[in-house]
């Protein structure tokens, strides 16, 4: 097995984007029963690590900016390390995150 990277994304500044308070409680409720099940498989090579919504950015030239991304709309909103085989493999474990029902996307990385 390899190690995968997968960083969730999603747009938290476009307000007609954002969760209703029982859409966000459902919808965290989905991502509670996503990674336990890959738990239980025992593919969660790492736990959820979520990230706040601030942050900086430094450039070159020693130039900080506020972060992240700040001039994207969608952000990093947390990442989890898993085990899989193969980029195909790790597809087909990311095509269950629920950040893709709230218009998220996924990036997968192979760790080295």
């Amino acid at each position: 097995m390899k190690e995968f990277l997968l960083v969730f994304r999603r747009d938290y500044k476009t307000k007609k984007a954002q969760l209703s308070a029982g859409q966000m409680q459902t919808h965290e409720k989905r991502w509670d029963d996503w990674l336990e099940n890959l738990a239980a498989q025992n593919l969660l090579a790492r736990p959820f690590q979520r990230l706040d919504a601030q942050g900086i950015i430094l450039n070159p030239n020693n130039i900080v900016a506020s972060g992240p991304y700040f001039e994207l709309k969608e952000s990093i909103a947390g990442l989890i390390v898993v085990n899989a085989a193969s980029y195909e493999e790790a597809l087909k474990i990311a095509r269950g995150c629920p950040i893709l029902e709230v218009g998220g996307n996924v990036e997968i990385r192979l760790g080295n």
